[in-house]
Formats: C-alpha cells, structure tokens, sequence
C-alpha cells in the first residue's frame, strides 16, 4: 500500500512539473486605440483555468495539463476571439492581442428588454425567465428566454425560486417568498452584463444554487466597458418609451474606476388598457484600486417604479370585451386612473473587498443592506356596493342564471358600452356621507410592505492544485419586515371607519381591539399591522476537478433560517392570538449535489448531475393567515427536492447542440390560497385561506437545443421542451376563515382535515410542451434578419383543490348529496387543457461605425399574426360544492367560470443607441 502512494506521489509531482512547463501568455489591447485593456477574460475552453489581463493589459496562465485547447478572449462590448494552441511542456506567447468593438452587439437588447417588460405580470413565470436573458448563449435557453416567454413558459416546469440570483455574490432572492424581485434593478441593462451563469446543477463559484441554477451579476466598475452609451427604445408592451445613459471611466492610472448609469421608463398604458408604467433607474458604481491584491467596490441601485396592473378574466368577459380589456381603471377628470397600481422603491447598497491572496487564491468579502417599500394598492368598500365592473352580479351570465332576460340584457350593454370602475360614483358617494357627517363608503388604500435587510458572506476560491479547485462561502442574512395597510386617498370623503363589516359581533368587527372604531385619515395605518422576522445563516462548500478526458465536481451546503410573526395590532376575531409575539420557527436544511462530464471528444461531451437538498418553507408559506392572527401552518416541514439531469452536447464548427433529459421530485410542499368560497359545509360563504401540505410533485421531460451555420451568413436554429409536470400524491387540505363557529369552522376560524385527490392532475405551468424552429441572416455589411416560428401544446389551468375533496360531494350533514352523480362528478372536475397555439416573431437591424462612434439599429415583432391565446388561468374555489358547480357549469356562460390571461397580440420593440 506504501509503494502504491509513493508511486502516486511521485506521478502527482511529475505530472505537475510537467504542467508548470505550460504557459500562455500575451497582451490585450483596444483594436482602435491600441490601449491596453484590463480585466479582459482569458479562459482555456474545457477547463476552468481563467485569468484576467492586469492594468497593462497583460495575462500569463500556467498550469496547464498537455494537450490541445482553444484560449478565449473576451470582454463586453467586444468581439470575442479564439485562439488555438498545442501544448507540451511549452510556452506560447500569443504576442499583441487586437480587440475590436462589437457593433452588432445590441442585437442581445431584443433578449434585455424582455427582463423590464415582464415585471408587469406577478407571475413567476416571468421572474424565472428573467434570469437568462442575458446569462447565457446556450441554445435551448435563448429560447426559451425570448421566444417561450412571453407563453408564461417554465423552464422544467419549475418555480422561479429553484434558480438563485445574485449581485456580486450577494444573493437577492427574497426570503418572503424565494423570487427575486426583478424590478429592484430593472433599466439598467447596460452595467448587467457581466455576469456568470450555472445551468441547472451544475457548479457555480458563487452559491449552491438552485435547480434552475444561478445567475451571479458583476457590477465593479473596473469591468464595465469603458466610454459613454446612450439609447432610446419604443414599444408597445409594458412601456412605450425608454431613455438610457451610462458613462464608464475603466480603470484610471490613479486606481480608481467608476460607473454611472441611469434609465426612464413610461407609458400611458402597455399592451393592456389602463397598465401605466413610470420607473427610474440609477447606479453608480465606484472602485478602488489599493495594491496589485487589494480592491474595494462600491455600488449603489435605486429603481423607484409604479405600474399598473391587469386583471385575468373570464372567457364571458374577453368575449365582450376582447383580449386588452382589464377591469381595473377607469375615466377620472378626462384620463384613465387604475386601482391597481404596484409601487417598489427598495434601494441598494453594497460594499466588497477583492483580495488576491495569491495567484491560485482569491477572498471576497460583501456586505449589503436593502430598505424601502413595496406597495399594491386596491379599493375597499365596507360602506358601499362593490365597485369591480366585472363582479359576478353585473353581468349578463348572473341574470341569466336567475331567468332575468331583460336584466341580463341591460348588463351587457352597460357592460360593453363601459364596463370600467366609475369613479365619479364612488367619489359621489363619499361627498354624500360626508356631507351627511358620516364615514366614507370607500377608500383606496395600499398593502405594504416595508423590508429591511442585511447581508454579509464571504467567498474563497482557490486553485488547490493544477487540476482541483475549492470553493466555499459562509454567509449571514437578516430580515425585518413591517407589513401593514395605509390609506393612499379619502377619494372626497373625510374618513373611512377601520372596521370588518363581515364579521358578527362589535367586537369581532374590530381590526384593532386597542383602538376600536377608529376613523383613518390618508396615511394612516389600518385593517392589519405586524411585523415578520426572519434570520439565516449558511455555508457552502465545493470541490471541481478538471482532467482530460473527465471533469467532476461535489458541493454541499448547510443552513439554518428562523421565521417569526410579531402582532401589532389585536384582532377582533382573534383576541387571544394576534397580538404580540408567535411561536418562533426553526429549520436547519442541507443539499448535496455532484456531477461529471465526459469528453467523448473534443466536440462531444456527455454531463450528468445529481442532487438532494431540502429547503425551509418561506415566511408566505408558513403563516396561514399573518395579516389576522399568529397561526402557523400545522404539520409545517422543509421541501424535500430530488433532481436529476443528462445531458449529450455537441459542439462543432457548424452544429452546436444540446439534449437534456430531466427529472425533479418535490415532497412536503406547502402552499396558501386566499378565496371566497360558496358552499363550504353546505351553503355558507366564507372568505377562506387554503392551505395544502404535503404536496408532492413530479417533473420530469426533455430539453433540445440545436444551431447549425449552414453557410458564413445563414444560421438554423431550432428547440424543443417536452415535459410532463404532475401532482404525485393526494395532499391534506384545511382551511381558515374569520368566520367562526359557522359551517365548518370552529372557534379558531378552523376547518376539518381534507384529502385533495390531486394526484396525476397537470400543474399549471405554462406550456409542457413547446417548440421553435427559425433561421438568422448576418450580412458582412453588419446588418442582420431573422424569424422564428413557435409552436405551444398541453398548457392547463390551475385546479381548485378544494372541490377535489370531500367538501365538494358532502352535505352539510356530513352525507354525500342524494343526487350526486359520480360520471357527472367526473366531468365536472375535468381540468381543461387550452388550445394548442403557433406564434411567428421577427427581428432585424443594422450596424454602423462612424469614426469612433458606434451606432445600431434594430426591431423586433412578436406574435406577427396577432394569434390569441390562453397564456394561464386558474379556477375560481367559489363553486365548492357539486350542487353549486353543476349548476354553473350547465349554463351556456357560466357565473363563476375559470379566469384566464391571454398572451398579448403583435407586438413591437425598436431601438437605437450610439456608443463611444
């Protein structure tokens, strides 16, 4: 045994004499000005052995195992080169290295702009999109980022919380719901460039990641392109006009760098009617050189922003009122004013420490804090009629139902001649009260929450050897957040009473018991004020090795996260449990993951991955209902996840290609819905909270990406997901409500055990299937064309597990219905798979250098044909029982009928920017 470690010893030695023989050196400088360019990325394809050019423009890498490579040179706004070498215990000196602009590189910004004009939608379909529109050149997720999402595609069919994004290694996933909040840097398209991006599983040098993997966003300003770039864009999406400036010094002779940037967003209204959009954006990054290892960097983001939002609908409602229609506007003083408008102002600030330890060894230290505010706002109406064109008792299908012919007539004329929220009547109706000395019928008011959050880690990677790096990174984050409702307008009253006109008694009506009764002026707080407290602390570490023919890797993690609700205000309907402290949560959760990829050749390569990890349930999913009262969701457990891939991938000089097959597995998830719902327990109508546990869900498909240069101006392109994503068990359901000691609910607001017979039911995840197929044109003469042509299938809308339970077949007694009849029940609980739906979309532009300036032109056209299609929907949880459902579903326009988004018609973006 001694002999065989000396033996390996002794080869370990030789191996790395010979590879401290390899070198590969050279200079980088600016094609056009003959300066040298710093921090230009110099990585040995294959390998992970990377080096950036110093001050001088200069980079030496050793190291190097022999055989043959590709060195790559690259930095943003730049055209990428490659050079090839052979190495043998040699050195190769690739002597001056010209780098030349890249002027066809606004071409990207067509992938950019989807980044802003999906923040719109609260879907998190979108935010999961988001995270690769600029992160990668993979075929299969340029895709999926431009041509599938405007389809509300998943990629795996997976959440947005399963891909981690982060800042200069500072990860900005909230910890109330797992999403990153994309519009907390939205508009600043020019300075996110750099970034590095893990695909799925694989290793990443800055986080364990997700299963979606992680997006790691580099803001130093030594590494943003030097000079000015300004540009306007038009669109017809989310906003009609963007402004964008950003002036970049590089680094100066003194040691310093910095970066300025800054945006302007608007619209009177996007795609859809009424959706107002006004964001700023600023940066300013600012770095300082100390000596050769040390750096410090400061960078600071303020996106404020307001849109308006749209409302999914039911099919009778985009029936007469087509596929713009959003019910949540209406005409005030000659313009259109929403109700629903969403308001984020979290500024950011961070501060990190580059040390080079030595060659191989490098130590980041960040520290970040975010505040701010994020605010929706919405009507309410505890002295006044609802004031939602849309509600259910003033359309035609509500007096059909009721045989009111005439009725049913006269709403949808009213519907199709308005069918917008009248303002002027609830204005009316509060100068009326208040002339009459009594209290507002309405108010607008915002629900907010106001987050404050620090983060400190640190992250060491080091070349332990010539084949094995470590990473590892030990990270610490608090939360502080005050969630609470404030009063934005009297809309003419005097003061609105802070009351629950639903509830029985005076004392169950009180939202606070500590001040009942009390009338709220504009910007003050009311209905429900508590604070949610959370801190986390983790660490992660990993080990990849890279060797000829087999590169490796293992890394795990380890973390520890306590949620805890703090009552501010005593809740009338839950004396004894809502104010002042909860139960303290706790969870320590681990992952392990590794994976390998085998280099068949050089231009094919086989990678698999494996991981288990578990993950807390957020602070949104671990309170049933937080704004009312301290309950926590019974039987709460971390999400098991289990999650598998493969892949084929080929890279040769005219294909480049990758097949993935997949599989995830999820257990013990949790999730809350808030509804009303007919029918619980036999005929009341409670406002409820729904909470699922126990969920197991499946994913499982395929993933094809495929480029072929076909000839040096013509490229086809082509993808494909097909996938399949299912619930895997019968989850156990309860409910709450405010609604005490009525139906099924007892003296806490609980309702019995369910079981929701969820079981091979489709999740609602965007299209499961999905396929492109296009061709791109690149003229010498730096103008461009392209068209793609997309086609979506097995996209069905969300369930309502409720009605998949006992609820939906038992009396109030506890009995099935006598006429229950199980083939009709059948029917009824089909859930329904949308129309299978084909989008073209174009693009184009042009490129020009005039002396040093850099001008580019380009338009994009999505969805050419004006195709309409279901894009998601959910069904609505009123029609609770089999009695109440058959009885909808039997009309010919259903009361209650699912709610539906439809994707947007043609639409357009162009853009024009100079560089210099």
């Amino acid at each position: 045994m001694r002999k065989i470690f000396l033996s390996m010893f002794l080869l370990l030695c030789c191996s790395a004499y010979i590879n401290a023989q390899n070198v590969v050196k050279g200079i980088v400088v600016d094609g056009d000005s003959e300066n040298a360019l710093q921090s230009v990325l110099v990585s040995v394809k294959n390998t992970t052995t990377s080096k950036a050019t110093d001050v001088d423009g200069v980079f030496n890498i050793t190291g190097i195992i022999n055989g043959n490579y590709i060195v790559e040179i690259k930095l943003a706004g730049y055209e990428t080169q490659n050079f090839p070498v052979e190495l043998s215990g040699n050195v190769v000196d690739l002597g001056t290295i010209l780098l030349f602009k890249d002027i066809t590189e606004d071409q990207d910004l067509s992938l950019i702009t989807i980044t802003d004009d999906e923040l719109n939608d609260d879907a998190s379909a979108a935010d999961n999109i988001s995270g690769l529109l600029q992160a990668t050149k993979d075929v299969f997720l340029r895709s999926a980022a431009f041509e599938f999402s405007s389809s509300f595609f998943r990629i795996k069919g997976l959440d947005s919380g399963n891909g981690k994004v982060l800042i200069n290694g500072i990860e900005m996933n909230k910890i109330y719901d797992g999403r990153a909040q994309w519009s907390n840097w939205g508009g600043l398209n020019d300075v996110l460039r750099n970034q590095e991006f893990s695909n799925g599983l694989s290793p990443s040098n800055f986080t364990f990641g997700g299963v979606l993997g992680s997006t790691n966003m580099n803001t130093r300003a030594s590494q943003q392109r030097p000079g000015v770039r300004i540009s306007y864009s038009s669109s017809n999406r989310s906003y009609q006009h963007r402004a964008m400036a950003t002036y970049s010094t590089g680094m100066l002779e003194d040691g310093w760098a910095m970066t300025f940037s800054g945006s302007r967003r608007a619209g009177i209204e996007g795609f859809n009617d009424g959706t107002t959009y006004n964001a700023y954006s600023l940066f300013a990054s600012i770095e300082k050189k100390i000596n050769d290892n040390h750096s410090l960097s400061f960078t600071s983001i303020f996106t404020p922003n307001r849109r308006g939002k749209s409302s999914p609908n039911t099919q009778e409602v985009f029936d007469l009122k087509g596929i713009e229609y959003n019910e949540y506007w209406g005409n005030l003083n000659g313009r259109k004013v929403n109700s629903r408008i969403k308001e984020v102002e979290e500024p950011i600030l961070m501060l990190n420490h580059f040390w080079d330890i030595s060659e191989g060894t490098s130590l980041q230290t960040n520290v970040a804090y975010q505040f701010g505010k994020i605010g929706n706002s919405r009507l309410d109406f505890n002295g006044g009629a609802n004031p939602s064109p849309t509600y259910y008792q003033y359309l035609p299908s509500f007096f059909v139902r009721n045989d009111d012919l005439a009725g049913a007539y006269t709403a949808r004329e009213n519907f199709e001649n308005d069918g917008q929220i009248d303002w002027n009547r609830i204005f009316d109706a509060n100068i009326t009260n208040a002339t009459a000395g009594t209290n507002n019928a309405y108010v607008l008011y915002e629900d907010r929450n106001d987050d404050k959050q620090f983060t400190v880690n640190t992250i060491l990677n080091t070349d332990i050897s010539n084949n094995i790096t470590l990473n590892g990174k030990l990270e610490y984050k608090r939360l502080r957040s005050n969630n609470f409702a404030e009063v934005v307008d009297l809309l003419g009253g005097n003061g609105y009473l802070d009351i629950n006109n639903f509830a029985d008694t005076e004392a169950q009506k009180q939202n606070d018991l500590q001040n009942p009764n009390r009338v709220v002026s504009e910007g003050d707080t009311f209905r429900y004020n508590y604070n949610l407290n959370s801190d986390l602390v983790s660490v992660f570490a990993q080990a990849q090795f890279k060797y000829n023919k087999v590169d490796f890797y293992t890394a795990a993690n380890v973390s520890r996260i306590t949620h805890q609700r703090e009552g501010l205000y005593q809740n009338g309907r839950f004396q004894n449990n809502s104010l002042g402290e909860s139960e303290k949560l706790d969870f320590t959760n681990y992952g392990v993951k590794a994976g390998a990829t085998y280099k068949v050749t050089g231009r094919h390569l086989l990678d698999a991955n494996v991981a288990y990890l578990t993950q807390a349930p957020t602070i949104r999913n671990s309170f049933s209902n937080s704004r009312e009262n301290n309950n926590i969701v019974e039987n709460l457990q971390s999400e098991k996840v289990f999650s598998a891939d493969a892949s084929y991938i080929v890279r040769s000089p005219i294909i480049t290609s990758r097949l993935t097959g997949y599989y995830t597995s999820i257990k013990d998830a949790t999730e809350i819905s808030f509804y009303f719902a007919d029918g619980v327990g036999g005929d009341n109508t409670a406002f409820v909270q729904e909470i699922l546990s126990g969920i197991e869900k499946k994913h499982v498909g395929l993933e094809l990406g495929i480029e072929a240069q076909v000839t040096p101006t013509i490229k086809l392109k082509g993808a494909a997901s097909i996938g399949q994503f299912t619930y895997d068990n019968n989850p156990d359901l309860y409910l709450t409500s405010d609604v005490i000691n009525e139906g099924v609910f007892d003296a806490n607001g609980r309702s019995k055990n369910y079981t929701s017979n969820l079981k091979n039911y489709k999740i609602a995840a965007g299209p499961h299937k999905a396929y492109s197929v296009g061709f791109e044109y690149r003229d010498p003469d730096y103008w461009w064309v392209g068209a793609t042509t997309n086609f979506f299938s097995n996209t069905y809308v969300d369930v309502a597990p409720l009605t998949r339970s006992s609820n939906f077949y038992e009396d109030s007694d506890g009995l099935a219905f006598p006429d229950y009849d199980l083939e009709v029940a059948k029917e009824l609980l089909q859930q329904e798979r949308f129309d299978d739906y084909m989008v073209v979309n174009l693009i184009g532009g042009k490129s020009w250098k005039i002396d040093d300036k850099y001008i580019s032109v380009f338009a994009t056209v999505n969805n050419l044909l004006g195709t309409e299609y279901k894009s998601g929907g959910f069904e609505q949880g009123r029609n609770a029982n089999y009695r109440q459902l058959r009885e909808d579903k039997s009309l010919d326009t259903p009361v209650f009928g699912n709610k539906y988004w439809y994707g947007r018609g043609a639409t357009y973006f162009l853009n024009v920017n100079i560089s210099f």
